[in-house]
C-alpha cells in the first residue's frame, strides 16, 4: 500500500489520479489551495475515508509545503510517491502577456514545483525508512520541450521545470533510492486551457487569422483535445510502480510524435553544422 502526496487535486489530472490511487487500495494525501474544493472527491470515495487525507497546500508558500509533508508523516508515517502537479497557464503572445502575470505563473509553475521537489527529496532521504527512497513525478508538458505560438511564458515555465528536474536527477545519490520522472502530457481534456479567462488580450499586431498565434488559439479553444484524463492517469499510476522509471515520459500520441519531431530536428541541425565547432580550442 503506497502513500501518495499529490499537489493539486481539485480538478484535472490530480483529481483523476487521486481517485485511481484510492480505487487501487493505496493512500492519498490530496492537496489544493482551497481544500473545500475536494469535498466532492471525498464524497465519491466514502469507503476510502481512512486512506484519504485532504490538506491545504499553496505551493507559493514554503510553510504550506513543509506542513503538508509533516501532516502526511504524522498520519501515515511515510510518503512513497509525490505527484508534483500544480500549475496553470496565462496564454498569449509575448507582447500581450503582462509581466506581472508571467511572474505569477513562474511563481506557481516553476518555483512552486521547486519547493515541493526540495522537500520531497529531503523527506525521502531523511524521513522515510532508511533506503526506502521515493518517486517524484514532475508534471511538465509537451510544451516543456517544444515551443508553441502564443504560449511563450507558459512554455518557459515548463522548460525551466524540465531543466531543473534533469539537474535534480543527476545530483541524487543512487543510495538514496530516489527516482525522478518528468511527465510530458500532450492534449488531454482537463480544465488547464478551458475558457477565455486563461488568455491575455490579444496584441492588435497579432490579431490576424493567418498568423500562428491566432490560429493556435482558435484550435485550443474550439477543438477539444483527444486525450482522456482518466486513462492518462491510469498510465501514470502504472508508471510509478516500475522498478526503474524513465527520466522523460512523453505522454499521449501527440506528445510522442512531438518528441520524435523535436529530437529529429535537433539532431539534424546538430549534424548539419557540427563541423563549425571543429578547431575552436585555444592555441597551445
Amino acid at each position: 500500500m503506497a502513500v501518495w502526496l499529490i499537489a493539486g487535486t481539485s480538478t484535472g489530472f490530480g483529481h483523476e489520479l487521486t481517485k485511481i490511487i484510492l480505487e487501487n487500495g493505496d493512500i492519498a494525501v490530496a492537496t489544493a489551495r482551497r481544500p473545500e474544493a475536494l469535498a466532492a472527491l471525498a464524497a465519491q470515495c466514502p469507503a476510502a475515508a481512512d486512506r484519504l487525507l485532504v490538506l491545504k497546500l499553496d505551493v507559493t508558500q514554503e510553510q504550506d509545503v513543509l506542513a503538508a509533508f509533516a501532516a502526511a508523516k504524522a498520519k501515515f508515517g511515510r510518503v512513497d510517491v509525490v505527484a508534483n502537479n500544480t500549475g496553470y497557464g496565462t496564454l498569449g503572445e509575448i507582447e500581450s502577456v503582462p509581466d506581472a502575470d508571467a511572474h505569477a505563473m513562474f511563481e506557481t509553475n516553476f518555483w512552486g514545483a521547486a519547493r515541493v521537489s526540495r522537500e520531497a527529496v529531503r523527506f525521502f532521504r531523511e524521513e522515510n525508512p532508511a533506503g526506502a527512497g521515493g518517486r517524484l513525478l514532475q508534471f511538465s508538458s509537451v510544451a516543456g520541450f517544444q515551443g508553441f505560438s502564443g504560449m511563450a511564458y507558459y512554455t518557459a515555465t515548463k522548460f525551466a521545470l524540465e531543466g531543473f528536474s534533469e539537474s535534480l536527477a543527476s545530483e541524487l545519490d543512487p543510495a538514496w533510492n530516489i527516482q525522478v520522472t518528468i511527465i510530458e502530457p500532450g492534449g488531454f481534456v482537463t480544465n488547464a486551457l478551458k475558457g477565455e479567462s486563461q488568455w491575455a488580450s490579444m496584441h492588435p499586431a497579432y490579431d490576424r487569422p493567418e498568423l500562428l498565434a491566432a490560429a493556435f488559439k482558435r484550435v485550443l479553444i474550439e477543438s477539444p483535445p483527444s486525450g482522456d484524463a482518466r486513462k492518462g492517469m491510469e498510465v501514470v499510476y502504472k508508471l510509478a510502480s516500475l522498478e526503474r522509471q524513465p527520466l522523460h515520459f512523453p505522454h499521449g500520441k501527440d506528445a510522442v510524435a512531438a518528441a520524435r519531431v523535436k529530437t529529429s530536428s535537433f539532431l539534424s541541425d546538430t549534424d548539419k553544422y557540427a563541423s563549425w565547432s571543429e578547431g575552436l580550442e585555444r592555441d597551445a
